[in-house]
């Protein structure tokens, strides 16, 4: 087990205007999980493969332990790769994958088969170990490429996206499966994923990129209830936090499309101008008619049993007039209870102040506290 530190680690593709990794500062702990997430594009894999020695370095260092390993071979790194696709080899059986770098490191066959054995009681496999991956469903195999890696008893786990290819329902069971495994060997991991209930769930902490830049590393609660810019709070939280442009005047007041917001008093000091206001889904409530709130009109609404989603247009937009195609700006509500509301109807909809999030119009960073 390692420290993983990215010092300035820039990557730019041939011919690229602009780096795809650029200058990460980055460290990992000790026996860390931590999840690199982010758009398509974003440059995590890049950062992952840069880590594991498959895309070189452009300048900075990366280093593992007390080693840098900026200019060495991907073999001498001490890491194992768990990536998208499985890479089993379709005519060897579970156990001969699991073992087959061992084999080629010249592990004694003695010392092999226990490795095997104990991955496979770890994961599961103990009733598979001889049939070939034809034979097995896609997250016996996903398993059998974690075995793969564990039975190497690397420094690092670097693992790309691993449960993509897997159903819904199978991404849930596995990556509980997964934490839960990496907290048992208390392996340092890095681990990739698009997706951020995955990385919500996982990660000890979690770094969130944008075109190449890191924008926030920080735990998964901490992301989520200050979010250091606009981009960090519009892509982490599941439905997202709804952003609205809005004006300050004065007074602790923003004004989003003629509706006054009070917002927190930190925040209010250093507002000046245009602001990005966010919410939680889950902050709104449903207020009567005849109270002051944000006039929205429903367009779908989503009941899911023990909770709903309301998807509803702001004030201001004619659905009518809008071009075909172009994005509709919604509204989501989550609300506790059955609603009983329909299409076309309009609510008011109020959030107490303290639950609203301000970002600076122009450059998106996080306002107050």
């Amino acid at each position: 087990m390692a420290e993983v530190r990215f010092d300035q680690a820039t990557y730019r593709y041939p011919g690229a205007e602009r780096p795809a990794v650029d200058a990460l500062d980055l460290t990992i702990e000790d026996g860390e999980f931590m999840v690199l997430v982010g758009p398509s594009g974003c440059g995590k894999s890049t950062s992952l493969r840069m880590l594991a020695g498959l895309e070189p370095v452009t300048s900075g260092s990366i280093r593992i332990g007390e080693q840098d390993v900026t200019d060495v071979a991907p073999k001498d790194r001490d890491i194992a790769m768990v990536f998208q696709t499985y890479a089993l080899y379709p005519h060897l059986s579970v156990a001969d994958n699991m073992a087959f770098a061992l084999k080629i490191a010249g592990v004694p066959r003695a010392e092999r088969r226990a490795r095997v054995a104990e991955a496979a009681r770890l994961l599961d496999l103990e009733g598979v170990l001889d049939r070939k991956p034809r034979a097995l469903s896609g997250g016996q195999r996903q398993r059998v490429a974690m075995g793969r890696a564990i039975v190497r008893q690397p420094q690092v786990f670097c693992m790309d996206e691993p449960l993509s290819n897997l159903d819904a329902k199978l991404r849930v069971s596995t990556r509980t499966q997964i934490a839960a495994l990496q907290r048992r060997l208390g392996v340092t991991t890095v681990y990739v994923t698009h997706d951020q209930v995955e990385a919500m769930t996982m990660g000890d902490r979690v770094a969130v990129m944008k075109d190449g830049v890191l924008q926030q590393v920080d735990t998964p609660l901490a992301l989520f209830d200050r979010p250091a810019n606009a981009f960090v709070a519009g892509f982490i939280g599941s439905p997202a936090m709804n952003l609205l442009s809005g004006r300050t005047s004065g007074d602790g007041v923003a004004v989003v499309d003629g509706v006054d917001f009070v917002i927190p008093r930190a925040a209010a000091a250093q507002a000046s101008g245009a602001v990005t206001l966010g919410v939680r889904p889950e902050a709104w409530r449903v207020v009567g008619p005849q109270e002051d709130g944000f006039a929205v009109t429903v367009q779908v609404v989503e009941e899911l049993g023990a909770d709903s989603y309301l998807y509803a247009t702001p004030p201001g937009v004619d659905l009518a007039a809008r071009p075909a195609g172009e994005l509709v700006p919604q509204i989501v509500v989550r609300l506790d209870q059955r609603t009983g509301l329909r299409r076309g109807q309009e609510v008011r909809l109020a959030v107490d102040p303290a639950a609203v999030h301000v970002f600076d119009g122009a450059s998106g960073l996080r306002l107050g506290a």
